[in-house]
């Protein structure tokens, strides 16, 4: 189908598809594609971050958050992505993209009852996804009427009311789904689940299983815990660091900090990645003044290799293979004391990279054999190594297999459990960590529910629920009646937009938890509530005073957030406030002191400390400086696996390369002026792309092939596991630096490509890291653009 074909027509309106040409502004500036040759951060983001406060009028609270935010001891955490905020004294913890995250969500402009008695829910679902979300702040509740297809006001009690009237309706409570994006704080994600629980499912999709889940199920797998084992510390130690299918510069741009001290101590750094990203070439890290003042830039990297997509595996496998024939003549190239004393299944691991013959694992990763040495030679010379991943190695069929031979590789020369050493998985999302730790899960483990049980009197449900691609398809068949989403926008960031749009429209009740007015809220139920709720920026104002949340960084510390400024409406809750209300008004009778938890969160972080495996002591703990790191078994050599040792994997290297030559695999991303589905602008700076969102980026020999020359129209169609194919018309090719047989473009217009069958059976994760499209020329003539000179 087309985007154009997206919408159905739903119960009391929104009966109109998104717009096409992309969710970003769409203004008419002509677009162009350059070559971005400055460093990453430096002068350019400076640039941004001035037209951002100017733009969003922030020239007040703007300088005020910047010196507040991710700051020990009083500060509150970017609600952007999750790198630790670990440096004691540091003043300017910050990166372009947590001011636009910040400036986004302090904005003066207010989406109140006027704009939506102004437009109809059917108006508003022909704007773009930035024209709805530039409307402002949310500033109180709202319920859908059918009748006049507006959103109404509405009390906070009779919202709470209608939420638990809907949910004790249900004949079972796995008619429900409790969704979260990784904004809530550790309180409220706790507070969230006992909800679920008690309520009796434990259907807790999170955006999480769109992202890492393949990561932890790999790590629980070969080590016992679901998470990295590496801080920030071992970072500022390591002599080598692999950076692999990350996007530093635009997803996690603090990292930026790491890679340039890592260099300049004379660290190995080895980016994997089908594009060289600016994140991989040079740096200024802007709050080194001196380097800022003199247009200093820092190499982040000495070496990138440009794998086919899904190619992660094989390169970690031949990386093996070398170092495992090194060892025949080196025996300081393994380290067999390690191997011996703490690892199981070695020798059936070295038999699988023996047979695997050099030939497949360069077809398969696209790299030659010198290139797969040259990687090898930095990891088996250094002492210490650190590996690091994010989507670009999740995303895929194989992600589980692939993060496992992750370890693998780490395992052959004992880098785990010492200094400088260990997996370290780049979460994107500023608590979505926090949210797993704290009970968003829908396949809990028994140890972890006995706990809940003992801590607050209830008996959880044991059978496992439904994650993302499972809540989608419980809504198609009616089995899904209540979705509860608490924040994220679920239409757009999910897999087969309008298959998620139309399972959406077929509940019963759906209710957004928001800042702001987006795309989920103009694609509901047949009963709708948007609930505004606190900003991560804002004073939380309850019974025994301003309260702060604690967030879990990529790396385990957990510390405190508190708000700085006035919230945008007097009407508004903060997320526990919500929480509570809506599960007292769904369990009446419950000895759950919901009220007393929301007057002092200090009282819910008691029930975690007793609940919550790590949390000892928390209230105590949590106001360090730096608050406090969860202890992490496997960093002390401790495996809760079968043999209790660390695992070797003995996956068989997938078949990446599509047997017909006319399809690429696709990836999707995001642009640099994007966060997750919020898009700030039609620009992709750090790709040299402006004014442009709805574009694939092709090898120029690809397009070569296909009789598509840089800047003209094309189609796009991509087919489903399934066999049904999805196509995407009038999309502008431009030709990009990355392997044959390889292409990406923007999430979430390309999410509509990806069907209800294309995701993993390893991690159930969609597969945006690989959509097998074909692209033609379309026979339409494109409006100008500017292109780069050959």
């Amino acid at each position: 189908m087309t985007t154009a074909e997206a919408g159905q027509n739903p119960p009391g309106g929104a009966d109109a598809p998104p717009p096409e040409g992309g969710q970003g502004p769409a203004d008419e500036g002509t677009p162009v594609q350059r070559h971005y040759h400055h460093p990453a951060a430096g002068w350019g983001a400076a640039k941004s971050v001035t037209h951002v406060l100017a733009k969003e009028r922030a020239f007040v609270d703007g300088p005020r958050a910047i010196f507040k935010m991710n700051h020990e001891n009083g500060g509150f955490d970017c609600p952007g992505c999750a790198w630790p905020d670990d440096t004691k004294g540091l003043k300017l913890d910050i990166c372009e993209n947590g001011i636009k995250h910040v400036t986004w969500e302090m904005t003066p402009k207010r989406a109140g009852r006027e704009l939506f008695a102004r437009h109809s829910v059917s108006e508003l679902a022909t704007w773009t996804d930035f024209a709805l979300e530039d409307t402002g702040r949310l500033t109180e509740p709202m319920v859908y009427n059918p009748e006049t297809d507006h959103y109404e006001p509405i009390t906070w009690k009779a919202a709470f009311e209608l939420v638990g009237r809907e949910l004790r309706a249900l004949d079972d409570p796995n008619e429900a789904s409790f969704y979260t994006s990784g904004r809530l704080g550790n309180e409220a994600t706790f507070l969230y689940q006992l909800w679920a629980r008690e309520f009796g499912t434990n259907n807790l999709p999170d955006c999480s299983n769109m992202c890492h889940e393949a990561s932890g199920r790999a790590l629980t797998a070969a080590l016992g815990t679901g998470k990295g084992t590496a801080d920030l510390a071992d970072w500022e130690s390591a002599d080598a660091l692999f950076i692999m299918g990350v996007n530093a510069a635009s997803n996690a741009p603090r990292m930026l900090t790491a890679l340039a001290e890592a260099y300049d101590r004379g660290a190995q750094i080895v980016h994997v990645n089908p594009l060289v990203e600016a994140a991989a070439t040079r740096t200024i890290v802007p709050h080194d003044f001196l380097d800022m003042a003199l247009f200093k830039p820092t190499r982040t990297s000495t070496l990138n290799l440009q794998v086919r997509a899904g190619g992660d595996m094989a390169l970690l496998r031949g990386m093996a293979k070398a170092v495992l024939e090194e060892s025949a003549t080196d025996p300081n190239a393994l380290d067999r004391v390690f191997i011996d004393r703490h690892t199981h299944g070695f020798e059936e691991y070295r038999a699988l990279c023996e047979a695997t013959p050099w030939e497949e694992l360069e077809r398969q990763s696209g790299l030659s054999r010198q290139d797969i040495l040259k990687a090898a030679q930095v990891y088996s010379r250094a002492d210490r190594t650190l590996i690091s991943w994010c989507l670009g190695v999740s995303q895929h069929e194989h992600g589980v297999d692939t993060v496992r031979e992750i370890v693998n590789v780490l395992l052959l020369r004992g880098n785990l459990g010492r200094e400088g050493a260990g997996p370290s998985p780049v979460r994107g999302h500023s608590n979505v960590q926090g949210n797993r730790t704290c009970g968003i899960d829908h396949r809990p483990a028994p140890e972890f529910l006995d706990m809940l049980a003992e801590a607050c009197g209830i008996d959880p449900p044991r059978e496992h629920g439904l994650d993302t691609v499972g809540t989608i398809a419980a809504m198609h068949e009616g089995k899904v009646k209540v979705f509860v989403g608490m924040g994220g926008n679920f239409v757009m960031a999910a897999p087969d937009t309008p298959y998620t749009a139309e399972g959406m429209r077929k509940c019963e009740l759906t209710v957004q938890v928001s800042t702001k007015l987006n795309r989920s809220h103009v694609v509901h139920g047949r009963k709708a509530l948007i609930l505004p709720c606190l900003g991560r920026t804002e004073k939380d104002h309850q019974r025994r005073g301003i309260q702060s949340t604690s967030v879990e960084d990529s790396m385990s510390m957990v510390h405190l957030s508190v708000g700085m400024k006035r919230p945008a409406s007097p009407h508004l809750l903060s997320e526990p406030a919500i929480i509570a209300g809506m599960a007292r008004a769904t369990l009446p009778d419950s000895a759950t002191p919901w009220e007393k938890y929301v007057e002092d969160y200090d009282r819910i972080r008691d029930t975690m400390s007793v609940a919550l495996d790590g949390f000892e002591d928390f209230n105590r703990r949590v106001r360090l400086p730096l608050g406090f790191r969860i202890k992490q078994p496997a960093r002390e050599l401790i495996f809760f696996t079968p043999s209790q040792r660390a695992e070797f994997s003995t996956a068989p290297l997938p078949d990446v390369v599509p047997g017909d030559e006319e399809v690429l695999i696709l990836q999707t991303m995001r642009s640099h002026d994007q966060w997750n589905t919020t898009i700030y602008s039609d620009d992709d700076r750090y790709r040299g792309i402006k004014n442009l969102r709805t574009l694939i980026l092709m090898n120029a020999a690809d397009m070569r092939a296909r009789g598509i020359s840089p800047g003209s129209l094309v189609d796009i169609a991509a087919t489903s596991k399934d066999g049904s194919i999805r196509t995407l018309n009038e999309y502008r090719a431009l030709a990009y630096d990355m392997p044959r047989g390889c292409a990406a473009g923007y999430m979430p217009e390309m999410n509509v490509l990806i069907g209800k069958a294309d995701y993993s059976t390893q991690s159930d994760q969609p597969l945006m890291k690989n959509v097998r499209v074909k692209v033609t020329p379309s026979g339409v003539p494109a409006r100008p653009m500017v292109l780069p000179a050959s």
